[in-house]
């Protein structure tokens, strides 16, 4: 039986003219174990996304997927939640709750499950993953593997019969992602559970696939058994070759000829029968070189404790090492072990309670330009860095020339090969692009130490190299390197010494060489298969030198092409939203904002004498989601559009909230404005009514509440519909008129005269009148506010929404 069925698929993101996925046609059958690999960019993370309708991303899509013999689409969402399991790369961005058992449960409340059936699972799910040890914990005590874990456990809770993975392993260390890897074929194995996995770490998910499917360019390369795919891939001399498992990579080049070994053992075996009939040549595995380092000190660590807390433990004690200018000094260890926290330390975000940082012999602490000047930082999340809606825009951020692209500027983009990528939106590049970005924009600052925290995660062994050679550029330049790192073969290959982080203190350094011989489990996967016959090999090179064979250095340049380049004023950073035309739906809201609200208000007064304000609230509320929902013509909203609209609608009510000490200054018309321009007159009317009944349970419900629900939700219509057309420019002074005049005139002219209607039973013109005029200075003082709101907020956040429209489809009727 068959779990996925794909045919003919091609899908391409909105307003991209570059396929993502082209063409592919495959099955995978059920109990399959299936690696997708690739470098990045390739079209991996999409297809995965691809295969769970809620987790699809927006745009051009043709071809059909089918899920257990019936298209995906007439897959129930509930039905996928439960059959289909999906681990995604960061834990962080998975996990909901604050407790372990929390987590666990949480998946089979959200299906309705009884109580005693959440109880069961759970508790065996808990025994087979072996959690029962911290089953009480708090998330935030947990380690990265650990999170991963139980994001794996939380998943098979469901006990979905397909499981997809996007890169697990990317943040856990070796060990870590050694024990996660033996539990995913754990459950292929016993559960019979298909798997299907996205890797650029090949060495341990390799051995334990049926099938490797190889992608490049948006189309599949390869597909196949492991060793057949390994057999493809050296005889076309592919870039990803050089991802294969190192007992593979090795044989290739000594012995091309027979079935590749795939695991360390394997590799071992045959290379004791290899030398057995042959003669190894220790004597040609390079020795340690010495680096071009100074023997100066750039940056010194003098008995440095830190803690988060004042009653939490110390997470570094005593913690002291030096390094040379121009040294790359690579840390490594498992997660939660104080390695991020020594790059903070450093990078002077986070302060030491005891202890000194120098930099060329200056106390960092008493000189805060040091870091300004010197240092520069790659996070371990690239997105912190991001403020931008283009990567170009990112990079002329850090130059002193910010109308236009520099020079440096396109070399930084052609070394770190984003090139074709800096019309992009950061968040929208895959994970191995975004650290690319990163890095260039980092190496924008020029700085003289480097701080990367895992800088490799999500890159492919492509770009590695050229990384590689990135940073023996800099090395060159006299720019100090320290990396933390899980990737055991990068570091042996680049570093010109590593360290051993444990307990919050260096155990062990040394250069790669002596550093990972000495290791017996924390070290390479070439030295793990030679120690018992060449004990100094650490990388598949030094294997393959000493069997005598020479090694070719591939010519690893970038093959992407190359765009021509835009200056920061042609790309408009001005808010250019997409609009919805005038339509049927915009006249069917108009009529009722314009007649049924005003008569369920006018009910209420002269009928109910203001007595069912409730009733009349829920009333208006009803009248207001009919033209919204009428809005989406055939189709019902998406769970995501319905969340858009409530999280405006929270954040008006916490702005009013907010400001409630300051009479009238309040950011509610501000906000309910915005909705309206980015979603349309019908969103914006549901927003303005909703926010008005939903703010008045903290304010204090009353016979005024339908007053404000129809002033604001008129608003919110008039700015949908004065906005409307399509692709205008919103100038900031027109749109703060347009705020000042509703503010005003609109929600003053209504709330004044009700005023008096509500307290008076014979209201007369006069009293009207009397109510604009000691009204006004509250009315000049709420349009004001709805003014510097909209000045200050409503490009950015415009800006924001229509990129959430535009990435996610919604509200495209």
């Amino acid at each position: 039986m068959e779990s996925y069925r794909i045919e003919n698929l091609n899908f391409s993101y909105a307003k991209d003219t570059k396929s993502t996925i082209s063409n592919i046609t495959f099955k995978i059958n059920q109990g399959e174990f299936v690696t997708i690999c690739g470098k990045s960019g390739c079209g991996k993370t999409t297809l995965l996304r691809l295969l769970k309708s809620a987790l699809s991303p927006y745009g051009s899509i043709s071809g059909n997927i089918y899920f257990c013999g019936k298209p995906l689409s007439e897959t129930s969402i509930k039905e996928q939640a439960s059959k289909i399991g999906f681990v995604m790369q960061n834990p962080d961005n998975q996990i909901v709750t604050d407790k372990v058992w929390h987590e666990l449960a949480f998946g089979l409340e959200s299906l309705g499950l009884p109580t005693p059936e959440i109880r069961t699972k759970v508790s065996e799910m808990s025994s087979f993953f072996g959690i029962q040890n911290w089953f009480y914990k708090n998330i935030s005590e947990l380690s990265g593997g650990q999170k991963q874990l139980l994001n794996l456990a939380s998943v098979m809770v469901m006990q979905p019969s397909v499981l997809i993975l996007d890169e697990p392993t990317s943040q856990l260390d070796p060990i870590s992602a050694q024990d996660f890897l033996k539990a995913v074929e754990k459950i292929n194995r016993e559960l019979g559970t298909t798997v299907i996995i996205a890797e650029h770490r090949l060495e341990d998910v390799f051995p334990i696939s049926d099938r490797i499917i190889v992608m490049d360019s948006a189309k599949i390369i390869a597909d196949g058994t492991p060793d057949s795919v390994g057999k493809i891939l050296n005889d076309i001399d592919h870039d990803i070759s050089a991802a294969l498992p190192s007992p593979m990579r090795v044989f290739y080049a000594v012995q091309p000829d027979g079935k590749a070994p795939l695991t360390v053992r394997e590799g071992r075996t045959w290379l004791e029968k290899y030398s057995e009939h042959n003669i190894l040549l220790p004597e040609r595995i390079p020795s340690t070189q010495a680096t071009q380092a100074s023997d100066k000190p750039i940056l010194e660590l003098k008995d440095i404790w830190f803690r988060y807390e004042k009653s939490s433990p110390d997470v570094l004690k005593g913690l002291s090492f030096s390094v040379n200018k121009g040294e790359l000094y690579a840390i490594v260890g498992g997660n939660a072990t104080g390695k991020t926290t020594t790059l903070s330390i450093i990078s002077a975000l986070n302060k030491p309670y005891r202890g000194k940082v120098l930099i060329n012999g200056k106390e960092l602490a008493k000189n805060n330009e040091l870091y300004q000047k010197t240092i520069g930082v790659l996070p371990q999340n690239p997105q912190a860095l991001f403020v931008k809606s283009t990567v170009s825009l990112e990079l002329v951020d850090m130059t002193d020339k910010r109308g236009e692209y520099t020079q440096k500027v396109k070399n930084i983009a052609l070394l770190c090969c984003i090139d074709n990528l800096l019309e992009r939106h950061p968040y929208d590049l895959s994970g191995g692009e975004q650290q690319r970005a990163a890095l260039a924009k980092i190496l924008l600052k020029e700085p003289e130490i480097l701080l990367l925290d895992e800088p490799t995660k999500g890159m492919d062994t492509h770009f590695k190299k050229i990384f590689a050679g990135i940073l023996n550029t800099l090395k060159d330049r006299g720019v100090t390197i320290i990396m933390v790192s899980h990737d055991i073969e990068f570091c042996a290959e680049c570093a010109d010494k590593c360290a051993m982080f444990f307990d919050g203190n260096i155990t062990s350094q040394g250069s790669p060489r002596e550093f990972f011989a000495g290791n017996s489990f924390y070290t390479t996967c070439a030295n793990r298969m030679a120690r018992g016959v060449l004990p100094t090999a650490i990388l598949p090179e030094d294997i393959i030198l000493a069997c005598g064979k020479s090694i070719t250095p591939k010519n690893h340049t970038p093959d992407t092409p190359t765009q021509s380049h835009k200056t920061s004023r042609q790309i408009c950073e001005t808010i250019e939203p997409t609009k919805p035309k005038l339509s049927k739906h915009m006249l069917i809201a108009a009529l009722f904002i314009l007649v049924a609200v005003p008569l369920t208000v006018y009910v209420g007064i002269f009928l109910m004498e203001d007595r069912n304000y409730y009733l009349i609230g829920i009333l208006i509320i009803l009248e207001t989601m009919i033209p919204f929902f009428l809005s989406f013509e055939k189709r019902k909203p998406a769970a995501r559009e319905l969340i858009i609209i409530s999280v405006l609608c929270a954040i008006a009510v916490l702005g009013r909230t907010a400001f409630f000490m300051i009479p009238q200054f309040k950011p509610v018309i501000a906000i309910v404005i915005i909705s309206g321009i980015c979603f349309g007159a019908e969103s914006g009317l549901l927003v303005g009514a909703l926010t008005g009944f939903t703010s008045n349970f903290f304010f204090g419900q009353g016979p005024w509440t339908p007053w404000q629900m129809f002033a604001f939700g008129l608003i919110g219509f008039l700015s949908g519909a004065s906005f409307s057309k399509k692709n205008s420019k919103i100038n900031k002074i027109s749109l703060c008129i347009f705020g000042a005049f509703s503010t005003y005139v609109i929600y003053g002219g209504i709330m004044n005269p009700a005023a008096i209607i509500m307290w008076h039973s014979n209201p007369t013109v006069e009293m009207i009148l009397t109510s604009f005029v000691t009204a006004a200075p509250f009315d000049a003082i709420h349009a004001a506010s709805t003014v510097l709101f909209l000045w200050f907020i409503a490009n950015p956040m415009i800006e924001k929404l229509e990129r959430i429209k535009l990435k996610y489809g919604l509200f495209a009727h």
